[in-house]
């Protein structure tokens, strides 16, 4: 009796074991194939290859409606966006170039260049707000471009964004490893660049929810950094500090506040333009937004505390504690050496101990999320190019999780370029590289500025008002083209500092690695022009239909009014918050 119980209770466990671990192999079989099943093709980008036809010329509406209908995964909510747009893009530029933008041409050129080209920003990030919340398309500029001004322009802008991040990748992940010298650390680059390049990878094959997070917490520690550097700096030109006394506006008077006269400030312009770089990717972000007539708006208008916190702010510091003419600055080993950061010079002369070595960390964490974005915005911009027929059409793979797969490999196989740091001939690769996409955002920046100068032509005379769009750009069509201009004098500054640089004699070299964009991108435009035979988009003719975020009209004017009169009825700080906010 008792036995026969004993294999009754045997069996009964056996049983349950059996069940469990078929249960086990069945849940770990399901997630491996959902896993697998996940990086299948996504059924609206079959349906949309399907309907392609590649080689027959440029169909402009095909191209709208496929990039309208671009099965990304809209995972962005407001903060990642916010995030994005407030300390995305915060990286080298600020933290490193600056000191060389110092070094150029002095604490006032240092702020008047940024500062120019802060204005410039504000007009371009309002301008490409306005189009991106009511197309919230892939591709966004390149798009842009050629729906509202030539398709063979955005040809060459969709490569000109393309080729940009395609060339920041290798040389973020070279700046990361070349950070950790700071620490001097025995350990060969190659090995740290394999460890940044798979880290930052596997954060984009995450997918969009992965790179969001990654860029709020990576953003977040920025934010904080520089505002406890900004609140620090103050405290040490005030004479605070451990070792030095007030400090003042000692610097501006000697050694000075200009350095190598106007041609030192045309030079720092670039520098400037290149710490800017990144800002753009918020209207990027829009067709990956859950609800970008919400959060795009808030988003875009922070843009404004970014320029004028994290950039002026700082930098008016940094150029009150800094003079141009410090030994460090010149030394420099590399354009990314951290020991020439002017935040990190200023902490040491403090005799601050420690706190050097925590704000390299900092710029570690700002190379990498540069490097992430990188990732993110030139696998984007190739599925978006092949969407429209403008690329090969593997390109515009989709995968059912929402991922540009193919930009994604393609992306993340020209970052092994970044090995290359291992050869003697370095410098020569990077030079180049960096000659093709020196003055990409540039280019970018001035398309959207003239792509919503004619969106405002052609949405007028197709009979709409500005009251059917759900957000307007503050400085509207003038800011527009004072952006454009201020872009247009930025490349003729720096055409002119390329055919005649300060202190050597001009040569071929130095010119197309000055201003080698320009060439490659009106070549782009030529060939691709004459190739396909392209016209200039009429404003009567522009599409102002595929991709619409809002096509109910008379709802949406209603929606507007409504939330309009309920603002006129809240208190004036939570207006002005709202404002600029």
């Amino acid at each position: 009796m008792h036995s026969t119980s004993s294999e009754k209770v045997f069996n009964l466990e056996s049983a349950t074991t059996e069940i469990t671990v078929s249960s086990s192999d069945e849940g770990a079989a399901s997630l491996w194939g959902h896993f697998v099943d996940s990086f299948r093709p996504n059924e609206v980008y079959l349906a949309n290859a399907r309907s392609a036809t590649y080689g027959d010329g440029y169909d402009t509406e095909a191209a709208a409606k496929r990039t309208a209908q671009s099965p990304l995964s809209r995972c962005l909510k407001g903060r990642h966006l916010q995030m994005i747009a407030i300390g995305g893009s915060i990286g080298t530029g600020l933290f490193i170039n600056s000191g060389k933008a110092l070094s150029n041409g002095g604490p006032a050129s240092l702020l008047i260049a940024f500062g120019v080209i802060g204005v410039m920003l504000y007009t371009v990030v309002h301008a490409l707000g306005e189009l991106a919340v009511l197309f919230p398309v892939a591709g966004s500029f390149s798009t842009y471009s050629a729906r509202f001004i030539d398709p063979a322009w955005g040809f060459a802008m969709g490569w000109n964004y393309a080729m940009q991040w395609l060339v920041v990748f290798p040389l973020e992940l070279v700046a990361a490893s070349i950070t950790l010298h700071y620490w001097q650390m025995n350990v060969n680059n190659a090995v740290w660049i394999a460890i940044f390049w798979t880290l930052i990878v596997g954060i984009n094959f995450v997918g969009v929810k992965g790179y969001g997070e990654a860029e709020f917490v990576f953003s977040l520690v920025k934010i904080v950094s520089v505002v406890g550097f900004i609140i620090l700096g103050i405290v040490l030109v005030c004479g605070g500090g451990p070792v030095r006394g007030y400090v003042g506006g000692k610097y501006w008077a000697d050694p000075g506040a200009f350095n190598h006269g106007f041609k030192g400030l045309c030079s720092v312009f670039v520098t400037a333009a290149f710490a800017f770089s990144g800002t753009e990717l918020v209207g990027l972000a829009a067709a990956e937004t859950a609800n970008p007539r919400k959060a795009l708006p808030s988003a875009i208008k922070q843009v404004f505390w970014r320029i004028t916190l994290f950039y002026i702010v700082a930098l008016s510091v940094v150029s009150l504690l800094v003079p141009y003419n410090s030994p460090q600055l010149l030394d420099a080993k590399s354009p990314v050496d951290a020991a020439a950061s002017p935040f990190v010079i200023s902490i040491q002369n403090a005799g601050i101990a420690g706190l050097p070595s925590v704000f390299n960390v900092v710029i570690l964490i700002s190379v990498l999320s540069v490097g992430n974005s990188s990732v993110y915005g030139c696998s984007r911009t190739l599925a978006s190019l092949g969407d429209m027929g403008l690329a090969p059409k593997q390109l515009a793979y989709i995968d059912k999780s929402g991922r540009p797969l193919v930009g994604i490999i393609v992306t993340s196989i020209f970052g092994l370029i970044a090995f290359v740091s291992a050869s003697p001939r370095e410098a020569d690769v990077f030079n180049w590289l960096l000659a093709i996409s020196g003055l990409s955002s540039i280019f970018t920046w001035a398309s959207v500025c003239l792509a919503h100068i004619l969106f405002r032509r052609a949405w007028k005379i197709q009979g709409h008002s500005l009251d059917e769009l759900a957000f307007k750009s503050q400085p509207g069509v003038i800011g527009s083209a004072i952006g454009l201009v201020l872009n247009l004098v930025i490349l003729a500054s720096q055409f002119w500092v390329a055919v005649w640089p300060r202190g050597k004699q001009p040569t071929a070299e130095g010119f197309l690695q000055s201003f080698l964009t320009a060439p490659v991108v009106l070549a782009c435009f030529v060939v691709y022009k004459v190739w396909q035979k392209t016209k200039f988009v009429k404003p009567s003719d522009a599409d102002l239909v595929s991709g619409r975020s809002e096509v109910d009209t008379p709802a949406l004017i209603e929606d507007l009014n409504a939330e309009r009169e309920a603002l006129r009825h809240r208190h004036l700080v939570y207006r002005v918050y709202k404002y600029w906010c």
